[in-house]
């Protein structure tokens, strides 16, 4: 959790927050996105977390997958920004959150170490084809995005 962030649950506990924050769809040359599992929910999603206070979205997903994952990316384009129901979220400790999710199409850096989970936020990650995303257990936000995450790179592959 960001300092930021800390400080104001001290304020409010675990009361409903909205929160702006970034996910990384991370795509190989095989059309395969880089799905990671959270600790916290076990849940399998796109990387990524929080926008720290003036920190720009496009930083913070580069930020998030570098402390999540240790990998270093490019950020390719925007997806789209997406929130609802379906973004809600109640941790295990009781803080309840809604994200608005900036999405966007990734590809790892050249020289980029392999995945390696935090174990801290992450605690294993897969590559998957669009085929195999139903077979996982997902976020509840996952089934909507992904297609068009995977769209999108059918779209701007290289």
């Amino acid at each position: 959790m960001s300092p930021f962030l800390a400080n104001l649950r001290k304020k409010i506990g675990g009361d409903l927050l909205m929160l702006p924050s970034v996910s990384g769809f991370v795509f190989d040359d095989e059309g395969r996105l880089l799905l990671a599992r959270h600790g916290d929910v076990g849940l399998w999603a796109a990387p990524g977390g929080g926008v720290d206070p003036d920190e720009r979205p496009e930083d913070a997903v580069v930020r998030e997958l570098h402390e999540e994952l240790g990998v270093d990316i490019e950020v390719r384009g925007l997806i789209g920004v997406y929130g609802g129901p379906e973004f809600r979220t109640r941790y295990p400790n009781g803080h309840e959150v809604a994200y608005v999710i900036a999405a966007y199409g990734c590809a790892l850096a050249p020289g980029s170490a392999a995945p390696t989970p935090d174990e801290v936020e992450i605690n294993d990650f897969r590559w998957v084809s669009e085929q195999e995303l139903p077979g996982l257990s997902t976020t509840a936000w996952t089934p909507g995005v992904a297609p068009l995450a995977f769209a999108w790179w059918r779209e701007h592959a290289r």
